[in-house]
């Protein structure tokens, strides 16, 4: 099929092939004009096609998007065949060229490339890209895949071409020429896939105007996307989350490094029997370097994804040129990523020693010079633990080698341990100004003795009746710094799923009585422990309004402390069914409050050693696995520096996780970390488990995360994709120096 890979059995099944045909149309969209739905029969909007190649991130023709950075258009795509197609919106990141004068269709100069970024969070395949750094063919046939009009409505179109050669040599305009069969208008902006390993090459990007066939442009074109002036690349890693959008430095970088951990996290164990790209690359006979096997090629990229890119492309040059027995050619475009050199690698060694400069690259690759933080020594070390792994193929000398370099990296990294300026500096950064500081009316700050002093906020309380199922009493009050609370107004027996706009009206008339030009009052929802999960921060005031979590801060905080679930598994208060048996369990005593305390003290702190500060704990979900959360003497035995985090909230599978957040809240923890689940059996959770990790190091003491969970929801709401992890998030956030007024009884308005 290639003129310099070994690409292993190019066969493979029938049945590979087919099920691969099934995830290239699944990752194959529609492109239409923003304004419109997204009925089939609306092909007058139509513009053509495209594909998902990281989550939330789409690759097409420039020409298709018509125009340059700064464009809206409507993504249509289709999960599966019986699956209604689902629209949602998108913005242009990105062209290749920036700039061009409006030619006709289809007559944008190469490469014609456009990366759109959805504005909202769904959940869709993802191709798998090649990271060889020039898939050049001269023979052979590739698959294609896209969308077009047929019969007055788009409908999905693929098959195969022959390749005819190349248009343009080794510069930058260099393009595939197809032929062999008629490409309708609209498939422009799909995929070029090499069937023998089952990878995307290249994108359609014109068809002949006289008889069959067309052109396509390869896949590493989009190396020469431009690096905005600003940080350098390792910073968009350090400072994920900052109020400006995250992808105006290097777009190439964060794509791919996204695109590398999904594929790597999709080869995590599911509930969905759906094979993934990896496993029918493995069918398909795939042998990336005539030594990795797919599993170990997405496992190998995936980790070198988790650390930060290289500084610069010079950089990545000179540990390819460094690498001993090995001749890097001269490549148009050079590699830029991690991937591209592993590409650049397996694709032009011998083959009787790839293994070694494999695990040799992926060695220097470990021990490059960078910002040192937590992430990057956890990061580091699942890197050394693949290196380990693959050197067992290896000769002795080889291994101790490697032994020997890793001991001494580990020496070096330990001087280089990061302080406190560092660290404090990070997080300024990340949060658009210093935590030690924070605004009094809308972030708390922390005492020496751990308490938050309480600036105003709004106090939601809301009372469960048990013997009015799926009613509720509740209460709004104005909390003042001392802690003193203004009845506001109140209600009795509101239906739950009501209850939103039963109190609309009060909860804006206490945020205009409280809110400052720029500094919106916080949300403080004191809940039942059953309905900790309630999404009080999705609620709306009005319609069109924004939801209350993107508009302020918003805190859940537990109202009914005496009837939390007891340490042996009896549930005090809890009748077994949703509702309570009206007899509450008794007050916590000393012992646990006194831990309470400590737990919360220890989490606000400012430790000096980064080891030492608060750490997130993923408690439901391990490798992709959900699994039942502790009873509450394992949870207590945690290091009182856990923040429990919770991946699948709602995702009810065994017995009591209705009680789970009240498990935690009985085990002593304030401060506890969510996303509610209505996802697919088969969605990826590592980037939620990267980003909770990420945040709750980077608050620099937990009293700065009620204020980073309002930018990550702003972020969402804004169409940030690097965040949209952190959809349907939520906080605990539960003081015990600052007790509910009223002792837990509702407030009455006068």
């Amino acid at each position: 099929m290639t003129d310099r890979y070994d690409g292993g059995a190019s066969g493979g099944s029938e049945p590979a092939h087919h099920a691969l045909r099934e995830l290239v149309m699944a990752a194959t969209v529609r492109i239409h004009r923003t304004g419109v739905g997204y009925a089939p029969d609306e092909s007058g909007a139509f513009l053509g096609s495209g594909f998902f190649i990281a989550p939330n991130w789409v690759l097409t023709c420039a020409h298709v998007i018509h125009g340059g950075e700064g464009g809206e258009v409507t993504v249509i795509y289709q999960p599966g065949p019986y699956d209604e197609p689902r629209a949602v919106p998108g913005k242009v990141a990105a062209t290749l060229p920036e700039h061009v004068d409006r030619p006709g269709q289809g007559g944008w100069p190469a490469p014609d490339l456009a990366l759109v970024r959805l504005r909202e969070p769904v959940e869709h395949e993802c191709v798998y890209v090649s990271e060889r750094p020039m898939p050049h063919y001269t023979e052979g046939r590739v698959f294609y895949a896209g969308w077009a009009p047929f019969q007055g409505q788009p409908q999905p179109h693929d098959g195969s071409l022959t390749v005819h050669g190349t248009i343009g040599g080794w510069s930058t305009g260099a393009q595939l020429r197809l032929g062999e069969n008629d490409l309708p208008l609209g498939v422009s902006g799909g995929p070029v896939i090499d069937p023998a390993r089952g990878e995307v090459v290249g994108v359609l990007k014109s068809r002949a105007d006289h008889g069959s066939g067309g052109t396509s442009i390869g896949i590493e074109r989009l190396r020469t996307l431009p690096v905005a002036p600003g940080d350098r690349p390792h910073d968009l890693y350090r400072h994920g989350l900052r109020h400006h959008d995250p992808y105006q430095h290097d777009l190439y970088q964060a794509v791919f490094h996204a695109h590398d951990r999904y594929h790597r996290d999709r080869q995590q164990p599911t509930d969905s029997g759906r094979p993934t790209w990896t496993d029918l690359q493995a069918e398909l006979g795939t042998r990336p370097g005539r030594t990795l096997s797919p599993d170990e090629r997405v496992d190998l990229l995936g980790r070198l994804a988790d650390l930060p890119p290289p500084e610069s492309t010079r950089g990545l040059l000179d540990i390819l040129h460094s690498l001993p027995g090995f001749r890097l050619p001269t490549l148009s475009p050079a590699p830029r990523g991690w991937r591209d050199g592993l590409g650049a690698l397996y694709e032009n060694a011998r083959q009787d020693g790839t293994l070694r400069l494999v695990a040799e690259y992926a060695m220097r690759v470990m021990t490059a010079e960078r910002p040192v933080t937590p992430f990057v020594l956890d990061a580091e070390q699942a890197l050394w633990e693949w290196i380990k792994q693959a050197a067992t193929r290896l000769d002795s000398d080889t291994r101790s080698d490697l032994a020997r370099r890793r001991a001494q990296h580990v020496g070096d990294r330990r001087r280089e341990r990061p302080g406190r300026d560092r660290d404090r500096d990070r997080a300024e950064h990340r949060t658009g100004g210093a935590p030690a500081e924070p605004a009094r009316a809308h972030r708390p700050g922390t005492s020496r003795d751990g308490a938050v002093p309480v600036s105003l906020s709004v106090l939601l309380e809301v009372e469960h009746l048990a013997w009015n199922r799926g009613h509720c009493d509740w209460s709004i009050a104005v909390v003042g710094p001392e802690g003193k609370a203004t009845p506001l107004s109140d209600g009795q027996g509101a239906p739950l799923d009501d209850l939103a706009g039963r109190v609309a009206e009060s909860l804006a008339e206490a945020f205009r009585r409280c809110d400052e030009p720029g500094r919106p009052v916080p949300l403080h929802a004191a809940l039942p422990y059953l309905l900790l999960d309630l999404p009080v921060d999705e609620w709306r005031l009005r319609s069109g309004a924004e939801p209350l979590g993107a508009e302020r801060p918003v805190v859940v905080r537990c109202k009914d402390r005496d009837q939390l679930p007891g340490e042996d598994g009896e549930y005090a208060g809890y009748d077994g069914s949703g509702g309570y048996d009206g007899y509450g369990g008794e007050l916590p005593g000393d012992d646990e409050e006194s831990d309470r305390r400590e737990r919360w003290q220890w989490v606000h702190d400012r430790h000096d050693r980064p080891d030492t500060r608060a750490r997130a704990e993923i408690l439901d979900c391990d490798d992709a696995v959900r699994r039942p959360v502790s009873d509450v003497a394992v949870l207590r035995g945690l290091a009182h520096g856990t923040v429990p985090v919770l991946c699948r909230q709602g995702d009810q599978r065994y017995p009591d996780d209705a009680t789970a957040l009240g498990r935690i809240v009985r085990a002593g923890y304030g401060v506890v970390l969510w996303r509610r689940w209505n996802r697919r059996t088969d969605s990826v959770c590592g980037e939620f488990h990267r980003g909770a990790r990420m945040t709750v190091y980077d608050a620099v003491g937990a009293g700065a995360l009620p204020e980073l969970v309002y930018g990550l929801r702003k972020q969402v709401r804004e169409g940030l994709t690097e965040a949209f992890w952190a959809k349907d998030i939520a906080l605990l956030y539960d003081d015990p120096h600052q007790p509910l007024p009223g002792a837990g009884d509702l407030l009455e308005a006068p």
